[in-house]
């Protein structure tokens, strides 16, 4: 099982700093650099690793990764080199909550955000490509795990994340890392419905 590489992946504020803060809590080792430092939208870090971007280009550090944890932004996992096997925990998160707090940290930023008519259906037809693509992967495995799920059941898909990773981490230390109070960008429970 060391010789994977572990991915984290998913569209942007999907939840996928708060996974890598699990897996590193529940005993995996994360591969960041941390130069992208925590701020008011991810006040406990962001997990990136700069190499990660120019993968296309430089692969030569993937090797290393074995049996470790490295975030990953889902365009890039096209370009993750079959010479490699992968466990990719993708994460995903009910649409308008994700694009709610994108939009926010966009206006923190003092950028503008692209219109939300046109970014959605984008965003919809590069999972369903992608997820397509992935299944016809030998070398990848993927197990999705729903940001909602896991901030309303967090011991139910901690469980999911241990024995998908052939349970050589801890549930119980991995939960530790799910603040509530850090979800906030949340729709109306009776109207939030887990993305599949």
């Amino acid at each position: 099982m060391n010789s994977e590489i572990i991915i984290v992946s998913g569209l942007p504020r999907c939840g996928t700093s708060l996974m890598m803060q699990m897996l590193a809590n529940g005993g995996i080792e994360v591969v960041a650099d941390h130069i992208r430092s925590a701020d008011a939208d991810n006040p406990r870090g962001y997990y990136e690793f700069e190499r990660v971007k120019k993968i296309k280009q430089d692969a030569s550090w993937l090797p290393e990764a074995r049996g470790r944890a490295v975030k990953m932004v889902s365009q890039l996992l096209y370009d993750l080199p079959a010479t490699e096997r992968y466990l990719i925990v993708f994460m995903v998160r009910d649409m308008d909550e994700m694009l709610d707090s994108q939009e926010k940290m966009l206006k923190r930023l003092g950028r503008k955000a692209a219109p939300r008519g046109e970014i959605k259906p984008a965003f919809a037809k590069h999972l369903e490509r992608l997820f397509q693509w992935l299944g016809q992967q030998p070398h990848m495995q993927v197990l999705r795990i729903s940001y909602n799920a896991l901030l309303q059941h967090p011991q139910d898909q901690a469980q999911l994340v241990s024995d998908f990773l052939g349970r050589r981490i801890d549930p119980e230390r991995m939960i530790q890392a799910v603040d509530r109070d850090l979800y906030r960008n949340r729709k109306d429970s009776s109207e939030n419905k887990i993305p599949v």
